[in-house]
């Protein structure tokens, strides 16, 4: 423990570097937040440097069962030295909503509990998106890239916090040069999406805010009525392509930047499913809202559906429009994809398009041996082979995915919050997505909820960006046992 405690010091000093962001953008705006900023910058210094000073002598490489205790650590704390400068800025936050405001940006949810973000300053806006950013890749795999420099190894951090069932290969040949290599990858597309949106019509700051919230897939705006405020099909159509380059795995953006090929995405089957699962779904949905008389206009059914499916489908929360007052089944639908959309490697939430596809797999030969019990036939995703054991451990990995949407949604309703509202809430959550249904839906917030339905959802996002398994395993008397 006290190991673990050491490494949180140094990542703690090294995110106090991210203040300087806000605090040259409050130079830059004169928003009055700078004092506020560099308060919250050297309490995250001071803080890193004393646990660090405290805990050196228990210096040692971290093990297997040390990296899934400090992902979940990191993310807590990190989220909680985060809530500062909100808390210093806004006299009426309390910690409860300021921690559920910074763990919604670090997780790349996008669920929020502000309101007049029109009028808010401009650094506060710039550091809830930088936390979109920064948790887009996820802090741990930040901190792999410079964790060698401290004397710390990485691979048992990246394969606690990184996505997917399959994750084991590698780009490079070190852990540290894997994770540069992705961060690379996701700078790159970062600049490319702020310099479409300004060309679409957003100034500088909006397309950085925005293109920091589309990368990470965390969905949160400079405007209360988020991408609904600015009403341009160009903007919409930008933001909707760069949210489906996230929520691809970025080894396959690697790799086709590396061998300066588009040929790595018709040979990625995860890629193709989101595609279809998108496209298909949009081009669907639009045709049935205009047969339900919910716009006279396919193309502009198809524009409104389009954008926020994408949105949510890849566990973005971006909003255009409010998606409540469609038919049900609708913004249900959506919710569903929310689930299993997004590929293993992005940075969306949910189970992840790859798991989707072995349970399909696994399903189809099941039924198989039904009918010829005596028949041999491997499970495969695409072209590759998938293992007995990999096919145990997502079932597991589901169950207790499904388990936990189950038993949220019961502790939301027993604190009195409606089915409808307590349901979306938890799925929404869960997987990252930002708005539900009910009391969340997209024309509102998070805001109304209670304290105790706020932590509820703070704990929801956790367990779904760290993908369950990470959050549970620490809370087993058998992961305490030496």
């Amino acid at each position: 423990m006290l190991a673990v405690l050491n490494v949180l010091g140094r990542l703690l000093a090294v995110f106090s570097l991210t203040y300087l962001a806000p605090i040259i953008c409050s130079l830059v705006f004169h928003d009055g937040m700078l004092w506020h900023f560099i308060d919250s910058m050297a309490i995250s210094a001071a803080g890193g440097v004393l646990l660090y000073m405290a805990t050196r002598r228990h210096y040692r490489e971290l093990k297997p069962r040390d990296g899934f205790l400090l992902v979940t650590l990191s993310w807590v704390l990190m989220s909680t030295i985060a809530a500062v400068p909100l808390m210093l800025s806004y006299d009426t936050m309390s910690f409860t909503d300021a921690f559920f405001e910074t763990m919604s940006g670090l997780t790349t949810t996008g669920a929020t509990v502000m309101t007049g973000l029109d009028h808010a300053p401009q650094s506060i806006n710039l550091w809830r998106h930088l936390l979109n950013w920064i948790g887009g890749m996820g802090i741990i795999v930040f901190a792999v890239a410079i964790l060698p420099l401290l004397g710390v190894g990485g691979m048992q951090l990246y394969k606690a916090e990184t996505p997917g069932p399959m994750k084991d290969g590698k780009l490079t040949a070190r852990i540290a040069d894997t994770a540069k290599a992705l961060y690379l990858v996701y700078f790159g597309i970062t600049v490319v999406c702020v310099l479409s949106l300004r060309v679409a019509g957003m100034d500088w700051f909006d397309a950085l805010c925005h293109a920091f919230a589309a990368m990470g897939l965390g969905g949160l705006s400079t405007r209360d009525a988020s991408i609904g405020a600015f009403d341009s099909p160009w903007i919409e159509g930008v933001l909707s392509f760069f949210m489906l380059v996230a929520a691809m795995n970025f080894a396959t953006h690697f790799l086709a930047f590396r061998g300066r090929s588009l040929r790595v995405y018709t040979q990625d089957f995860e890629a193709r499913g989101v595609l279809i699962a998108c496209i298909g779904s949009s081009v669907l949905l639009a045709a049935y809202l205009v047969e339900q008389g919910t716009y006279a206009s396919y193309w502009t059914a198809l524009r409104h559906v389009s954008f926020n499916l994408i949105s949510i489908a890849t566990d973005c929360g971006f909003v255009s429009t409010d998606y409540a007052q469609w038919p049900l089944f609708v913004p249900l639908w959506m919710l569903f994809l929310s689930s299993i959309t997004a590929s293993s490697g992005s940075t969306g939430g949910g189970i992840k398009m790859v798991r989707t596809l072995i349970l399909i797999g696994q399903a189809r030969r099941d039924m198989l041996k039904l009918i010829h019990p005596n028949a041999v036939r491997p499970l495969k995703v695409g072209t590759t082979c998938v293992s007995g054991t990999v096919a145990q451990s997502v079932l597991g990995f589901i169950f207790l995915y499904f388990m936990s949407i189950v038993l949220l949604t019961f502790v939301l309703l027993l604190s009195g919050l409606d089915f409808m509202s307590s349901f979306t809430a938890v799925i929404a959550m869960i997987n990252n997505a930002g708005p539900g249904l009910g009391v969340v839906g997209p024309a509102g917030n998070y805001q109304g909820l209670s304290d105790f339905q706020t932590w509820v959802g703070s704990f929801a996002m956790l367990l779904g960006r760290l993908e369950v398994m990470s959050i549970l395993i620490i809370l087993t008397p058998g992961f305490w046992r030496k």
